[in-house]
């Protein structure tokens, strides 16, 4: 099978910029709120490439299970696939948070467009 190289990693780059911009040029919150959701999916891709172990030769690792001690060579490390299964849950919780805050926000100024509610703020005050 072919090796495709640094693919996953400038594929997550990708993802990553792609969320970044949206995060900083869009002013609907709600879009604000699924591009950071696409900026955290870039950085679990990313994380969780940095685990997987290819040998110089090209032999790709193989998870680490106990049951079978007889294998002996390249193994993929499971802290990053760990770690990235707490992110993601934590990136869930956030994002449904930020979703029910925003339907706060539009319940009390009638849009979710940040321009608009800084200029209702200013009116109120």
């Amino acid at each position: 099978m072919e090796s495709f190289g640094y693919f996953n990693y400038w594929l997550a780059i990708v993802i990553i910029m792609i969320g970044f911009y949206g995060v900083i040029a869009r002013r609907n919150l709600l879009k604000q709120a699924i591009s950071l959701g696409l900026f955290q999916t870039g950085v679990f891709l990313f994380y969780v490439t940095m685990g997987v172990y290819r040998s110089p030769d090209g032999t790709a690792g193989v998870a680490p299970i106990w049951t079978d001690a007889a294998k002996t060579g390249p193994f993929d490390n499971p802290l990053p696939h760990v770690l990235m299964l707490t992110a993601i849950v934590v990136s869930v919780s956030t994002l449904a948070v930020a979703v029910a805050i925003i339907v706060n926000i539009q319940r009390k100024y009638g849009t979710i467009e940040e321009d608009e509610i800084l200029e209702a703020d200013k009116r109120d005050s």
